[in-house]
């Protein structure tokens, strides 16, 4: 059977001295003198020598970070878009066959449009999704040739087969357990649909009808694995923070308070929890092109597994 194994990082830390004052004798040093040890840097300290043979972290000094920031910010153009400053802008898609052609998705009922590459946005109205008794957030959509996803909560699915000239609403049962939070187009008539309590729905026609792809809940998987060492599981309020899905299907996601992540990979029966291999909490992770993984923690701080991360069979 598949079994995933939690990806290795390498480390690779640059310290940094503060330059001494020519003009100051020079310090003699002393073995009784030590750094003074508060909260912060015991913490500091501790997160560095117990995340030092698992994880490579992306560090720049201030100078090297600034310049990067300067190159990386030119290469950029800010859009202004013409909505409240207090909407939630949550995903972006364009159709494939027409890359001008894109969507924008937030809070507040939000969907845009853009025919121009995304340099101007206007709102869209969708009859089948304006509802009196809710204000939809949209969370995710996809395309997959013309024809593309969107879904929401409270719950609503929302499908298009002419590249979004005009979107169906499709019925979903009152009994979907948790919110959606992901959909991915993955053929025709096709999508793969994931909620913030881990449960995966496969389609094949247009979303009459939908399978489960998972046996269990996470809440439930986590019952049996508590005593196995997952830190954190006790904790855990049974959402999802974020999840990510790679081109071949595998799943990685964040449990709600980043102490731990989920993996899941096509005919497993439930998702498997792994331990973080940092002291920070993790705030998002996803896939590379390569198929490795990345990994962004809470307070700042970006991490690359080593090698490509991929499920390994025993």
């Amino acid at each position: 059977m598949a079994s995933l194994t939690s990806p290795t990082f390498t480390t690779n830390t640059r310290c940094l001295q503060r330059p001494q004052n020519p003009h100051s004798p020079p310090q003699q040093p002393r073995l009784s003198q030590r750094p003074e040890l508060n909260r912060r840097n015991f913490i500091s300290q501790t997160a560095s020598l117990s995340s030092l043979p698992l994880l490579s972290p992306l560090i720049l000094n201030p100078q090297q970070a600034n310049a990067a920031a300067e190159d990386s910010l030119s290469d950029w153009e800010r859009v202004y878009l013409p909505i409240d400053p207090g909407v939630v802008l949550l995903d972006i898609a364009f159709v494939p066959d027409d890359t001008n052609h894109g969507f924008l998705l937030g809070t507040r009922q939000t969907i845009m449009e853009t025919k121009d590459g995304g340099n101007t946005w206007v709102q869209r109205s969708i009859p089948s999704a304006e509802d009196e008794d809710f204000n939809y957030r949209f969370n995710s959509i996809s395309f997959k040739g013309k024809e593309g996803w969107i879904v929401g909560k409270p719950a609503i699915l929302l499908y298009t087969a002419d590249a979004g000239e005009t979107w169906e609403r499709i019925p979903l049962s009152a009994q979907l357990p948790g919110d959606m939070v992901y959909i991915k187009a993955t053929g025709e008539k096709s999508a793969e649909m994931v909620t913030d309590e881990g449960a995966i729905y496969i389609t094949s026609n247009r979303g009459y009808n939908w399978r489960a792809a998972v046996q269990e809940s996470v809440s439930a998987t986590l019952n049996r694995t508590v005593s196995s060492g997952i830190s954190g599981a006790s904790y855990y309020t049974g959402t999802f923070n974020t999840v990510n899905r790679s081109p071949n299907g595998n799943y990685v996601a964040v449990s709600s308070r980043g102490n731990f992540y989920l993996t899941w990979e096509p005919g497993q029966a439930f998702w498997q929890p792994h331990n973080r291999a940092i002291a920070r909490r993790i705030q998002n992770m996803g896939w590379r092109a390569d198929g490795g993984l990345w990994l962004l923690v809470r307070g700042g701080g970006l991490y690359l597994s080593k090698g490509t991360g991929d499920i390994r069979r025993v």
